[in-house]
């Protein structure tokens, strides 16, 4: 059995990955607790951490079962086949997201310079700055195959 990426509807994330475990089936949509401020309060609210995808380890025979879940579109694919997600990866987020994340602060930093994140989420990942902006930093993290993007303090 291998963690296979899916696709789904936005905003559905979380009602697949619950969906698909009541088949039985073992699926992952790693969640972080943000802190949101309305103006009569603050509320932690949960989200998804990759946006309309959920990850599930299943055999390859039992494939198709997961279509059967309102909101999964499609498996991901990576050069022609279908994505793969080590474990190593997914024992990674679920250690790392545990704590309420506002920001994550970053200074003095050049385009194309290596960086490991030191909190949040992505805990202990190194990857490489590719945009600087005036309160947002978007860093390459080759290791997962995605773009993160930081808010400035």
């Amino acid at each position: 059995m291998k963690w296979f990426v899916l696709y789904t509807r936005p905003q559905y994330e979380i009602k697949v990955a619950e969906a698909l475990q009541g088949l039985g089936i073992r699926a992952y949509c790693p969640v972080y607790t943000q802190l949101k401020q309305y103006s009569d309060r603050k509320k932690k609210v949960e989200k998804p951490l990759l946006k309309s995808y959920v990850l599930v380890k299943i055999a390859d025979r039992d494939r198709e079962q997961v279509f059967a879940i309102p909101g999964v579109v499609r498996y991901v694919f990576w050069l022609g086949k279908p994505a793969v997600v080590r474990e190593e990866e997914i024992e990674l987020m679920k250690n790392n997201l545990g704590g309420i994340y506002e920001s994550i602060c970053v200074e003095q930093l050049q385009k194309g310079a290596a960086y490991t994140i030191p909190e949040g989420p992505f805990k202990g990942q190194q990857g490489k700055v590719v945009t600087l902006l005036k309160n947002r930093i978007k860093l390459e993290l080759p290791s997962l195959g995605v773009l993160v993007t930081l808010k400035t303090a």
